[in-house]
C-alpha cells in the first residue's frame, strides 16, 4: 500500500455526467473564468486603514459616513434631518445641513405649508414655541461680480434655531436672466427636506417703458401651493414716495397690504416693510431686509427676516413669504453690470 497515492474524493455528478460544483457562498459571485487565468507570484498583504472594520470587504465601506444608511433618518419627533436626501455630503462641506423636524399633517392646509405652523424647541428658554418668523438667506455668488454673468438665485429658509425649513431655487434660462436682469420674469421653486416642490412662485414680464402709473406696468407675483393651484397674488401699486403692495387671495380680493420705507435702500440700516390689515392701520407683521455691511453693499447676498402672527391663516403666511422675493428682485437685486439702480 506504500505505492498508492491518495486522491481527492470524487465530486457527485448529475445525470449528464457533468461534475457538479459546490455552491459559492458569496452573493452574486462572478462567473468562473479560470480557463484564462494564469496565477502569479503572491503579493504583500495590505492591512486595512485604522478604523476600518476587518470583517467588511474593501470597497464596500466608507469610514467617513456616519452609518451604513446615513440618509434614512426619522422625519418626526426630536430627531432632525442631518442630510438632504439625494445630496451626499462632500468633503468641502464644513457642517451637515440640519433640517427642521418633519411637520404633522393638518386638515385644510396645503401640503408642505405645515412647517409655517410647526412648533420647535427653544434650547435657551427650554420651552416649545411656534414658528412666528423665518429667515431668508440668499446665496452669495462671487462669479457674478467677476464675470458679470447673471446666475439663478438660490435661498436658504431657516428658523431661529438655524434649522433649514425650505430651499428656494430660481428656474430661469440664461438668455432671459442676462437680457432683462432685474426686470426678468422668473419662476421660483420651493422644496422641502425630501426635495419635493411644495410651492411655486411666478413673476410675469411687465414692460416699464410707458407711464409708471399705468396698470399694465405694475409688477405681479403669483403664488401656487401645491404647484398648479393658485392661493394668491402679490400686486405692486404705484406710489410717489414709497413701495406699496397688496396681498390678494385666489379671487384677486385684497386681504393685506405692505408699505415700505421712503428710501428702500437704506445704507447702514435695515429696510422695514410693514404688513398691515386691509384698513392700513392694524399691524400684522413685517418683512425686514437686514443690513449686512459690505455683503449688502457689494454682493447679492440679501438677508430677510419675515415676521407674522401665530394665528394668521397659513395661506396668508405663504403670501407674505412670497412677497419677500418680489421685494428682493425689485429693490435689492442689483445687476452685476451696475453698482446701483
Amino acid at each position: 500500500m506504500s505505492g498508492v497515492v491518495p486522491t481527492a474524493p470524487k465530486q457527485p455528478t448529475d445525470e449528464m455526467g457533468n461534475q457538479l460544483k459546490s455552491p459559492d457562498p458569496r452573493p452574486d459571485a462572478p462567473p468562473d473564468y479560470n480557463s484564462h487565468f494564469v496565477p502569479g507570484p503572491p503579493g504583500a498583504s495590505v492591512l486595512p486603514p485604522a478604523g476600518y472594520p476587518r470583517d467588511v470587504p474593501m470597497g464596500y465601506y466608507n469610514p467617513q459616513q456616519p452609518s451604513a444608511f446615513p440618509y434614512c433618518q426619522p422625519t418626526g419627533g426630536t430627531h432632525p434631518i442631518q442630510y438632504q436626501p439625494g445630496n451626499y455630503p462632500v468633503p468641502s462641506q464644513s457642517a451637515p445641513i440640519t433640517w427642521m423636524p418633519g411637520p404633522t399633517l393638518m386638515p385644510d392646509c396645503p401640503p408642505g405649508l405645515e412647517y409655517l405652523t410647526q412648533e420647535y424647541f427653544e434650547l435657551k428658554e427650554k420651552e416649545t414655541k411656534q414658528l412666528d418668523n423665518i429667515h431668508v438667506l440668499q446665496h452669495f455668488e462671487p462669479l457674478e461680480m467677476i464675470t458679470r454673468f447673471e446666475t439663478n438665485n438660490k435661498y436658504d429658509i431657516k428658523n431661529n434655531l438655524d434649522q433649514m425649513v425650505y430651499i428656494v431655487t430660481e428656474d430661469t434660462d440664461d438668455f432671459t436672466r442676462n437680457a432683462y436682469r432685474t426686470l426678468r420674469p422668473f419662476v421660483l421653486r420651493v422644496t422641502d427636506f425630501m426635495g419635493r416642490e411644495i410651492m411655486t412662485m411666478q413673476r410675469p414680464f411687465r414692460c416699464t417703458c410707458c407711464c409708471f402709473c399705468c396698470p399694465a406696468t405694475r409688477q405681479e407675483l403669483e403664488v401656487q401651493c401645491p404647484p398648479g393651484i393658485t392661493i394668491g397674488f402679490v400686486m405692486d401699486h404705484w406710489n410717489l414716495c414709497r413701495a406699496v403692495y397688496s396681498i390678494q387671495n385666489e379671487k384677486k380680493e385684497n386681504v393685506l397690504s405692505i408699505r415700505g420705507p421712503c428710501s428702500t435702500y437704506g445704507c447702514g440700516s435695515d429696510s422695514v416693510f410693514e404688513v398691515k390689515a386691509i384698513d392700513g392701520v392694524s399691524n400684522i407683521g413685517s418683512i425686514i431686509r437686514k443690513w449686512n455691511g459690505l455683503m449688502s453693499a457689494m454682493g447679492n447676498a440679501d438677508h430677510f427676516d419675515i415676521h407674522f402672527p401665530l394665528d394668521l391663516d397659513v395661506k396668508m403666511k405663504a403670501m407674505i413669504f412670497g412677497a419677500c422675493f418680489l421685494i428682493d428682485f425689485m429693490y435689492f437685486e442689483r445687476s452685476p453690470q451696475h453698482s446701483s439702480r
